[in-house]
């Protein structure tokens, strides 16, 4: 403030200087009346305006509009107390006082600012940015801000803005990435891409790649919008980043049709699938959602993320927590007795392939009762709506996780024949993202910790979905069954997972350690296929489906067990008590009319079992049809 007073001042002093041709001094007391005036309301203006709350470091464009106004204003101050106090005020000294105030209380500011900025960007790590668009742009202003990053240039692919610059940065070709990162030794790329679709950012990974360069992003619009993020969060590109597709806009009435007003049961509340369920159901406004969950801590955890639409006041969501297995028939009927349940979205299953080979009995009772009971449990309790979580590894399976799951569909279009009330429909779709036993997390794991990463077959192909776009498909799928359906979602193209692995490294910025490379980082070693396992996955049973409203959901056209068959099969099932081989599991399954594919040959002793309980069970079955 002192300072501007004499700013003031010497402006004045020099606007009469340059008027005159001479030294004037303010001798009279009219001139030293003017002068007083407009040093107080000059100042006086310049509070009001928070000039003096702006810090000088993050001094902005609007602080520069805020000295412009200031001063215009101080020159009227000055017109106006040179009338009011008849001094000596030639026409012309008012014009040069605002440019001569500019140069004395802005430019000041302005160089303090960027020496600064200089001083703090100096120790900063220096980047280059891909993307001089608005994202760029607005990363550029953010890290100019920073003491930790330091930007020098920018990337685009648009040869319109090439040999241009956007703030004080020049944009450069993607030709020119070698020679800027050896100016200004950096082998670091910051990713500003905006809205740009996957598949183009997929692209321009792809040509990063090819270069010793470390690859980060920043959080995409959304993410700003929503407060989730802010934007020099910068992060290492992720490969979820690049395999999911661009998500497709969900259709409103189907997302609510089965939701909204309604009390809505998901078990398996605490898995990948289950508590992506119970958020975007929560957002939907249901009555009631009640969770049901076996793992006490994944249940506490999907309670808590739920907490800000519980408190919420003017749509409070009322959650009820069950801990307990969806396979105990007693607590799933009492779930059922004591809330009117309205929808049911069954996510509840034992799932990792290597693990149920090993434990073939306990995870196809686990699997197969649970979808009985709780479906069974709908029917009697007139439930409207029933919606299981299915797998691709159901089409023609060849381990017990997909084994379980076809049977869990064939159980439920058998149910739907039976009778008229509740609408039973089944969502197949792959892998989703990120899950618990997914590839990515594990293959970080194994890059975090030097190597290798561990492969099975060079050539094995899996289907992969971000888990938000499979949820909201289950959500709109299960709004357009009309009963025994079964819905496939378009997974888009499979993925071969040795490439995955590969391109895992490089984002990592570390190097394929091969033969073609043996000084690199980390090496990928093939196992061999493990138990189960399928070289690649299928969606259809037969190749028959048809088009529904959206366009990545299919209806597929299957044939079903009839009511006896499964009805059999069921008994037969809670006849394992864990004493049984897994050669004789297997043999049962083949015995089954699911497509059971296995090297194993049907044992004679187990075959001869099955028979009987099922010679048992069919007359029974037919009895209470």
């Amino acid at each position: 403030m002192l300072y501007d007073v004499l700013a003031i001042a010497t402006a004045l002093y020099i606007a009469f200087a340059i008027r005159l041709g001479e030294s004037y001094h303010f001798s009279l007391a009219a001139d030293l009346y003017t002068y007083a005036l407009t040093t107080i309301i000059s100042v006086a203006s310049f509070i009001r305006l928070g000039l003096y709350r702006a810090v000088l470091r993050y001094m902005t464009y609007q602080a520069i509009y805020t000295v412009v106004l200031g001063i215009v204003i101080s020159a009227v101050a000055l017109i106006a107390s040179s009338f009011f106090t008849d001094s000596f005020m030639p026409r012309s000294v008012p014009v040069i006082y605002v440019f001569a105030a500019l140069l004395l209380v802005g430019f000041p500011r302005l160089i303090i600012r960027n020496l600064v900025q200089i001083s703090d960007v100096m120790q900063g790590e220096k980047v280059i940015i891909y993307g001089a668009g608005v994202s760029g742009s607005q990363l550029a202003a953010a890290l100019q801000l920073s003491p930790d990053y330091q930007p020098v240039a920018f990337i685009d692919d648009n040869k319109k803005l090439h040999n241009s610059s956007v703030r004080g940065l020049n944009i450069f070709s993607f030709a020119s990435l070698p020679k800027l990162m050896e100016r200004y030794q950096t082998d670091k790329v910051l990713l500003a891409l905006g809205r740009t679709p996957r598949a183009k950012r997929h692209e321009v990974v792809k040509m990063l790649e090819t270069m010793p360069v470390q690859i980060q992003t920043v959080p995409n619009m959304a993410e700003l919008l929503s407060g989730r993020a802010n934007l020099n969060d910068i992060k290492d590109i992720e490969i979820e980043d690049l395999l999911g597709r661009d998500p497709s806009l969900p259709d409103y009435k189907l997302m609510a049709a089965n939701i909204k007003g309604k009390t809505v049961l998901v078990t398996g509340a605490g898995g990948s699938i289950g508590s992506e369920l119970c958020q975007q159901i929560a957002q939907l406004q249901p009555k009631a959602l009640l969770m049901l969950e076996q793992n006490e801590y994944n249940l506490y955890r999907i309670n808590e993320e739920l907490r800000e639409y519980k408190l919420d006041e003017e749509h409070p969501l009322l959650v009820k927590t069950i801990l307990g297995s969806a396979a105990d028939e007693q607590l799933i009927a009492r779930v059922f007795r004591k809330n009117a349940v309205d929808t049911v979205y069954h996510a509840a299953a034992y799932k990792h392939v290597p693990m149920l080979e090993d434990n073939k009995a306990e995870g196809l009772r686990n699997n197969v009762l649970s979808t009985w009971y709780t479906a069974k449990a709908a029917v009697e309790y007139r439930v409207d709506s029933f919606v299981l979580i299915s797998s691709d590894k159901a089409v023609r399976p060849t381990n017990i996780m997909g084994a379980s799951k076809r049977i869990a569909e064939l159980i439920l279009q058998a149910m739907d024949a039976k009778q008229q009330h509740t609408r039973f429909c089944m969502v197949r779709f792959g892998n989703v993202l990120g899950s618990s036993g997914s590839v990515v997390p594990h293959f970080k794991e194994q890059i975090a910790s030097g190597g290798p990463i561990t492969v099975t077959h060079p050539d094995i192909t899996r289907y992969f979905m971000v888990t938000s776009e499979a949820v909201q498909l289950v959500i709109q799928a299960g709004a357009m069954g009309s009963g025994g359906d079964v819905f496939v979602l378009d997974m888009g193209e499979p993925v071969r997972i040795s490439d995955l692995a590969k391109e895992m490294i490089l984002l990592s910025g570390l190097q394929l350690k091969d033969e073609h490379n043996p000084d690199g980082d980390v090496e990928i070693h093939y196992t061999g296929l493990r138990a189960g396992e399928k070289l690649y996955e299928e969606l259809l049973v037969k190749e028959e489906c048809e088009r529904t409203r959206h366009p990545r959901i299919m209806r597929s056209c299957e044939e079903a067990m009839s009511w006896d068959e499964v009805n059999a099969f069921i008994n037969t099932v809670k006849e394992l008590d864990g004493s049984e081989s897994n050669e004789d599991i297997a043999s049962l399954l083949q015995a089954s009319a699911i497509h059971f594919q296995t090297q194993q040959p049907l044992t004679p002793q187990f075959r001869r079992t099955i028979q009987a309980i099922c010679e048992d069970s069919l007359p029974a079955a037919q009895a209470g049809s």
